[in-house]
């Protein structure tokens, strides 16, 4: 007779980690509407009501999920160090390799308002990162919304460069910390 095979019981925070790790892993080959949460549950090897003894939602489900995706990219631009350099150095590197979950979670035009909130958070995150980075304690308004902004075009910059190899690393490198130091020379 076979040994059947028991499921290993984990803690709360372990589960939850595992279903958000899984949930992670399919947003790299698939759009975050794309997953289900059979397929999620599957894979864990767990029931469905037991997914959403978890997360009481699906909603709630997805957005711990395009969190981690977040705090991800942020623990990415922090790098080894504090810098600039740093800063665009892990955004470009991450940006190269999930650019496609990127503009799949933060660009598509059906996103959801909660979406991008999340989104906001992370963008005046990175915002603050720089701003450390570029040793500026009291930004004033006008500085702290060119950083913004920068940012924004650091994406666009980035994801082209990703998608199309238009140009390389070391020009867009250059081209984006060339653009923030004049960006905020100018706004000072």
């Amino acid at each position: 007779m076979a040994a059947s095979k028991r499921r290993a019981r984990q803690s709360p925070d372990e589960r939850r980690k595992q279903l958000i790790g899984i949930g992670l892993e399919m947003l790299t080959t698939r759009p975050l509407h794309q997953i289900t949460i059979d397929d999620v549950a599957e894979r864990a090897n767990i029931s469905r009501s037991l997914l959403f003894h978890y997360f009481p939602t699906k909603r709630d489900y997805y957005a711990e999920v395009v969190r981690a995706a977040s705090r991800r990219l942020l623990r990415a631009t922090r790098g080894e160090g504090e810098t600039i350099d740093d800063l665009v150095a892990g955004f470009l590197s991450f940006i190269e390799r999930r650019h496609e979950p990127y503009i799949a979670l933060f660009r598509s035009a059906g996103t959801d308002d909660w979406v991008h909130e999340i989104f906001r958070d992370t963008r005046a995150a990175l915002t603050d990162q720089a701003l450390t980075a570029l040793d500026i304690d009291e930004p004033s308004e006008l500085v702290r919304a060119a950083v913004g902004a920068w940012l924004a075009y650091a994406e666009e910059l980035a994801l082209e460069w990703a998608q199309h190899h238009t140009g390389s690393r070391e020009q867009i490198h250059a081209l984006l910390t060339g653009a923030l130091d004049h960006i905020v020379r100018t706004a000072r």
